[in-house]
């Protein structure tokens, strides 16, 4: 099995995509995309057969299709999240737009963290584990330089330390 980290690319920020970045920080842009995006996502995906998701398109930012098993649930649960390509590993930070809250998908990857990961219509599995010290440190710095939001959300966040997840691709 090949990993999708491959595929995973920034597009530039040209001045549309910086104007939505922009607007995604701010604290109503956040509010707005929290409570609208994942509604077009679905629609996008769906429309481009899971090769693409409206925020990718209008953000420039690697996008993957999260598919976790329900904490509480076991139901199977897909999300479009950014990722943070780390040679053949994926960063996931747990943000929630700066949040005062951990969101849904970072409790479903503590209780059961095999997950599957949809980039460019195919899908792959990984292992997650949450990573302290350092590591975490190393990846956050990788995360801030692919989304700025994420020293903004730290900030709106208040005493919620933002989890960082690192996927590892399951061998087939």
């Amino acid at each position: 099995m090949s990993a999708p980290y491959h595929q995973l690319t920034v597009s530039p920020p040209n001045l549309p995509r910086r104007l939505i970045r922009r607007l995604a920080i701010s604290r109503p842009g956040a509010w707005l995309f929290s409570h609208t995006l994942h509604h077009i996502d679905r629609l996008t995906l769906r429309l481009s057969g899971g090769r693409t998701t409206a925020a990718a398109v209008l953000g420039g930012l690697p996008i993957i299709t999260l598919t976790t098993t329900g904490a509480k649930s076991g139901q199977p649960r897909s999300v479009p999240l950014i990722a943070i390509p780390d040679g053949e590993h994926i960063v996931l930070v747990a943000s929630n737009w700066g949040g005062s809250r951990h969101p849904a998908w970072y409790y479903n990857l503590r209780a059961h963290p095999e997950v599957t990961v949809g980039v460019d219509g195919r899908t792959h599995s990984y292992t997650a584990r949450q990573l302290e010290g350092d590591e975490r440190e190393r990846a956050w710095q990788t995360a801030v330089a692919t989304y700025a939001g994420y020293p903004v959300y730290v900030r709106r966040a208040g005493n919620r330390q933002i989890p960082v997840m690192l996927l590892t691709p399951q061998e087939s």
